[in-house]
């Protein structure tokens, strides 16, 4: 398959990420937040909680998560409600919900640039508040979009323009154990081999079962080095913000 040699219009291999940047507590009125960048792709995430109280419907006896997503202009539609839905089953899935029963996590996303897998870069930028905000979490979520193009392809972190023009494209979350960054992170629920699971998948066009498979091993291995760049990012601001002052 001709992945390795696809030409792109900004001059990147397939398997090349555009450039990552990540910077935590930039909001002090949030109990933690973050901005994360990939290319002209910008989220700010804030957390704010745990909070007292769960809304109607939710399991009193587990932490809630709530998310509110703000597009970058206008108003919220249906694509930004389903990003809200995929991005609140995410973050539940890495929250450790018994730790602080009956209480509310909000997560508000600001969109400040969309220029492709908006979605996964989301999702990256939320884990970060989330340590940021010292929630306690079973693993970290690592995010990245895979494309496929017409000629049978796989691209990686598409840009709005490839999105676009590809045949389809699959938004996929790996879970990376946070141990090796956090001192102290709380033993995990159902505690079981994640290294070679996946957290979320949503995929848009029409794509084949082995093109999806190939997605999946070329996701996993680019989760591996935005894994990296998490674990340095984080370290160099550990010890020091693993307790937020207020």
């Amino acid at each position: 398959m001709g992945a390795m040699t696809v030409d792109r219009a900004d001059g990147r291999s397939a398997n090349q990420l555009r450039p990552l940047a990540c910077s935590r507590n930039i909001l002090h009125r949030a109990h933690g937040s973050a901005r994360w960048s990939q290319g002209d792709t910008i989220v700010l995430a804030a957390v704010y909680g745990p909070k007292a109280g769960t809304k109607k419907g939710e399991n009193p006896e587990k932490a809630s998560i709530e998310v509110i997503w703000k597009p970058k202009t206008g108003q919220i539609g249906k694509l930004e409600k389903e990003y809200e839905m995929i991005l609140k089953r995410t973050l539940q899935s890495i929250c450790l919900m018994t730790i602080h029963p009956n209480t509310t996590t909000s997560i508000i996303v600001q969109v400040f640039g969309d220029d492709g897998a908006l979605l996964p870069c989301a999702i990256n930028a939320s884990c970060a508040a989330l340590v940021d905000a010292g929630i306690p979490l079973r693993h970290l979520a690592v995010a990245i979009c895979c494309g496929l193009t017409e000629g049978g392809s796989v691209i990686l972190d598409p840009t709005k323009a490839e999105e676009q023009k590809i045949q389809a494209f699959a938004y996929l979350a790996f879970p990376n154990s946070p141990l090796s960054v956090l001192p102290s992170v709380p033993s995990a629920e159902d505690d079981g081999p994640i290294e070679n699971g996946i957290i979320t998948s949503v995929t848009h066009g029409v794509m084949p079962v082995v093109d999806y498979f190939n997605c999946l091993e070329r996701g996993r291995a680019a989760c591996a080095k935005i894994s990296e760049f998490h674990r340095r990012s984080l370290e160099s601001q550990v010890p020091g913000d693993l307790t937020k002052a207020t």
